[in-house]
C-alpha cells in the first residue's frame, strides 16, 4: 500500500504543497480571503460578468423555472429546451454550423481528443497546451507526437514523420500560463497540406481578443477553417460548463463516442442560464473587452515601470516568471500581505524552473488598482529575484522573434537539422508535456 504521508513529505520537500484559500463573496476586482479584503489578481473572470446582476438574475430565475439540476446525463433525460438554445447561441457567435455542450472545459477536452484521435493515428500537441489536453491525448488509442511550444518547424517535421497518420493537431489559441497566442494561420495551412483536423480550444481566448471578443481563431480569421473549437463558460462568460463549436456531422459522432458527454450529468439549468446571459452582455457590450486589453496594457507598463519586464502581449494574463518554487510562494506572500492575491503557480502546471505569478487583470479593474498592484509586486521580489526575471524575459522575447522569423513554412516542408535535434523523441508519449 502507498505511503500517503510520504508521498506528501515529498511534495512538501520539492516546495510544491497545496491549500485551498478561503474567499468570501463574488469574484470581483476586490474579495475576502481568509477574512481579509484584498485585490484578486488571479481570476479568470476576466470581463467581470460572473457578479453581475443580470448573469445572477438569469441564474435565479432558470433556477425556480427548471431546478437546480438537469437530473441526468444528456442522452439518457437531462437534455433540456435551454440547453440548446445557448448551443444555438454559441454557434452563432462563433459563427459555426452548430454546438454542443459538454460538464466543463476537462471534460470537452478529454472527450473530444480520445473520440478523434484512434488506433493507428498521430495526434500532435503543443508542448504547453493544457492538462486537459494532455490527459486526453493519454487516454486516446493514437500515438502522441509533442512539438515544441508554437514551434511550426518542429510540428512541420512531425508531421512528415507521421507518414500521412497524422488526424489531429490540438493546440490551446491563448496558452492559459504565458497569455500567448498559437500561429494558427501556420497550423491550418500544415494541416490542410496533410490532411489533419485541427482543434482549438479557445478556453482563454473567448472574451479576451479578437473581433467582439469572438476569440484567437476568429482574429486570424480561421473560423471557416478550423474544424474544432473549444471554449469554456467558466471564464470570460462567469459560469460554469463548456462547448464544442463543429460542423453538424462532427457534432452527431461526438454525440455518439465522447465517453465525457456521453456518462456526465448535463450542466444544471442555473448555469446555462447565467452563461446565456453573458454572452448577450458580451454581444450588446464589446467595448468591455477593449477595456480588458487596455487594462493588460497598464498592468505590463506598470510592472515594466517598477524595473519588473514581463513578456510582450496583448491577452489579461501576464507572467512574472520567478524560476524556484519556493521563491515563488514566497514572493506570492510578500504581495498578499500588501493587500494583493496574486497566486504562485508552480510545477507540474508549469515546467520545473518556470515557478510564476500568473496575474490575470479583469475589465472591472481600474488602472489605480493596477498601478498599485504593480508597486505592491515589484516591492516583493528580492534584488536577486530581479536580475533573474530580466534575463528570463529577454530570453522569452529572443524566443518569440525567432519563431515568428520561422513561422512560414515552405512548399516542400524542408526543416532544419535544428527541428530534427528537437524531435529526437519522436513519438514516445507525454513526457514532454506533463
Amino acid at each position: 500500500m502507498t505511503d500517503i504521508e510520504g508521498l506528501l513529505e515529498d511534495i512538501r520537500d520539492r516546495g510544491l504543497m497545496r491549500r485551498m484559500r478561503m474567499v468570501s463573496g463574488p469574484q470581483g476586482p476586490r474579495v475576502l480571503l481568509d477574512g481579509r479584503p484584498v485585490l484578486l489578481l488571479c481570476s479568470n473572470n476576466y470581463l467581470g460578468l460572473a457578479d453581475h446582476p443580470r448573469v445572477r438574475q438569469a441564474a435565479a430565475e432558470a433556477a425556480m423555472r427548471y431546478g437546480a439540476g438537469a437530473g441526468a446525463s444528456r442522452l439518457v433525460s437531462g437534455n433540456m429546451r435551454i440547453h440548446r438554445r445557448l448551443e444555438e447561441r454559441l454557434a452563432d457567435f462563433k459563427r459555426s454550423e452548430t454546438a454542443l455542450l459538454f460538464g466543463s472545459g476537462y471534460l470537452a477536452n478529454v472527450g473530444v481528443v480520445q473520440a478523434l484521435a484512434r488506433a493507428g493515428d498521430v495526434v500532435f500537441s503543443d508542448s504547453l497546451n493544457h492538462a486537459s489536453i494532455v490527459d486526453g491525448c493519454r487516454l486516446a488509442g493514437a500515438e502522441t507526437f509533442v512539438y515544441g511550444h508554437c514551434d511550426v518547424e518542429h510540428l512541420a517535421w512531425g508531421l512528415q514523420q507521421a507518414g500521412g497518420r497524422g488526424s489531429l493537431i490540438v493546440t490551446d489559441g491563448v496558452f492559459s500560463m504565458d497569455g500567448d497566442v498559437a500561429p494558427l494561420r501556420e497550423i491550418v495551412e500544415l494541416a490542410q497540406r496533410h490532411d489533419a483536423r485541427v482543434m482549438v480550444d479557445e478556453a482563454h481566448g473567448t472574451g479576451t481578443v479578437g473581433p467582439d471578443g469572438r476569440g484567437a481563431v476568429a482574429a486570424a480569421g480561421l473560423e471557416d477553417e478550423v474544424d474544432l473549437l473549444v471554449g469554456t463558460l467558466g471564464k470570460a462568460l462567469g459560469s460554469y460548463g463548456a462547448y464544442v463549436c463543429c460542423d453538424r456531422r462532427m457534432a452527431k459522432y461526438l454525440l455518439n463516442t465522447a465517453r465525457t458527454l456521453i456518462y456526465s450529468t448535463a450542466i444544471g439549468p442555473p448555469a446555462v442560464a447565467a452563461a446565456m446571459a453573458a454572452l448577450e452582455l458580451l454581444r450588446e457590450q464589446p467595448r468591455r473587452v477593449e477595456k480588458l486589453q487596455r487594462n493588460g496594457a497598464v498592468l505590463r507598463e506598470a510592472l515594466a515601470a517598477e524595473g519588473l519586464p514581463v513578456p510582450a502581449g496583448h491577452t489579461p494574463i501576464v507572467p512574472l516568471v520567478i524560476g524556484d518554487a519556493e521563491h515563488a510562494v514566497a514572493v506570492s506572500e510578500r504581495v498578499l500581505e500588501q493587500g494583493v492575491f496574486a497566486q504562485a503557480i508552480r510545477p507540474p502546471t508549469v515546467p520545473a524552473g518556470g515557478s510564476r505569478l500568473r496575474l490575470t487583470v479583469m475589465a472591472s479593474h481600474t488602472k489605480t488598482e493596477l498601478r498599485e498592484a504593480a508597486k505592491a509586486v515589484a516591492g516583493a521580489v528580492p534584488p536577486s529575484v530581479r536580475a533573474a526575471i530580466a534575463q528570463r524575459t529577454a530570453d522569452t522575447d529572443a524566443s518569440v522573434d525567432v519563431r515568428a522569423a520561422r513561422s512560414t513554412v515552405t512548399e516542400s516542408d524542408t526543416v532544419s537539422d535544428s527541428a530534427r535535434a528537437r524531435a529526437s523523441r519522436v513519438f514516445d508519449g507525454l513526457a514532454d508535456a506533463a
